[in-house]
């Protein structure tokens, strides 16, 4: 999903400026009888921690680098709570049903101005149907040999790890 940059006002058409607003430089109307603030609020995107048995099920997004995969996340709908949220992502990408075992916390990924709200679901029995409008692949990975990466959702699958007794120093990339 892009960012949306706004250049002028959405509600009266101003070139918005530059001012200081609760402690932020934002971009503002410069009318006050307007008062726009563009809060610029993260997006919220849930993931999910996807295992059956001993593996974790990972994807790779259609354009990421060869070997680069990650969890199963996606963008929350309108009226649609994060459980549900998670478990029809699971559904999309994978083809497969499940049940949200534990909540696992939530991580702020700056550089996509997100909120990543994450969740370990425990995958129900069945063949991955991958969806490829979204993705190009998928793999399995063994519990006791998965290793986190230090962005975005690899700290929720170390804080996971964690949570199963397992503890895991962040891979290193590139």
């Amino acid at each position: 999903m892009p960012k949306t940059e706004y250049t002028y006002c959405p509600p009266c058409g101003k070139k918005l400026i530059i001012a200081l607003r609760a402690g932020e430089n934002r971009k503002v109307c410069p009318d006050e009888s307007c008062g726009f603030v563009h809060w610029d609020n993260p997006i919220p995107v849930v993931a999910a921690i996807a295992t059956r048995g001993e593996d974790v099920y990972l994807v790779r997004s259609i354009g990421w680098p060869d070997g680069w995969f990650g969890l199963v996340t996606g963008f929350m709908e309108k009226a649609e709570n994060p459980e549900e949220a998670v478990l029809r992502e699971v559904k999309e990408e994978l083809g497969l049903d499940g049940k949200v075992t534990s909540f696992i916390g939530h991580y702020p990924f700056k550089r996509m101005n997100q909120v990543i709200i994450a969740y370990h679901v425990a995958l129900d029995e069945g063949e991955v149907t991958l969806d490829t409008s979204e993705l190009e692949a998928y793999k399995t990975v063994p519990i006791q040999k998965i290793r986190p990466w230090p962005m975005g959702t690899g700290k929720a699958l170390k804080d996971w790890l964690s949570s199963q007794g397992i503890e895991r120093e962040f891979m290193q990339l590139g």
